[in-house]
Formats: structure tokens, sequence, C-alpha cells
């Protein structure tokens, strides 16, 4: 039986400069498919879907190691933090246990 890891990170985000639900869903979908692309992960919008100015999204990721599953998390989390039209403001990871 192959081993594996897997983790998913929940995202906060503000699009300050966001005056509508069309330009909020563009940018979301700007942004989850960047990350889909770029780091081969599973994103979805999970909260604040009606909000013009908030996000949350969730970011799954799975490797052959803990350590390359934290990597890429990481990863999306800096990209992220680096994209203007958005603000992070917070974070959480939680990693999925296999049974023993």
């Amino acid at each position: 039986m192959a081993i594996f890891h897997a983790a998913a990170m929940r995202v906060d985000l503000r699009l300050e400069s966001v005056h509508s639900l069309k330009e909020k869903r563009h940018i979301v979908k700007s942004v989850t498919g960047r990350l889909q692309r770029t780091y081969q992960v599973a994103v979805a919008e999970v909260d604040h879907h009606d909000l013009w100015q908030r996000s949350t999204l969730a970011v799954a990721a799975v490797a052959n190691s803990a350590g390359q599953v934290d990597r890429i998390l990481h990863q999306v989390e800096r990209d992220l933090r680096g994209d203007s039209r958005i603000e992070v403001l917070a974070t959480s990871i939680s990693f999925l246990e296999e049974p023993s």
C-alpha cells in the first residue's frame, strides 16, 4: 500500500478594491486557476460567496512526504501574499492523518 501525505489550508482574504460580485468572481477565478496550474493543488472558494470584499479559499495538496506538502502550501501562501489584488488575513493548515 502506497503511503501519501495530504493537507488542507484555509485562507481568509480581503479584496479591498473590489466593488461588485462580478469583479470579485473574476479575481477569485483568476487566483484559483493560477494556483491550480502552478502548484498542482485543488482550490475552491468555501466561504463569503455573497460578500464583495471577502473570500475564503480552501487549498488541498497531496504528496509523497509531509515536508513536500508543507512546502507546497507555504509556496501557495507566499504566492497569495504577493498578489496585490488581495490581502491575506489569516491562514491555517490541517494535515490529514492516514489510518494506521
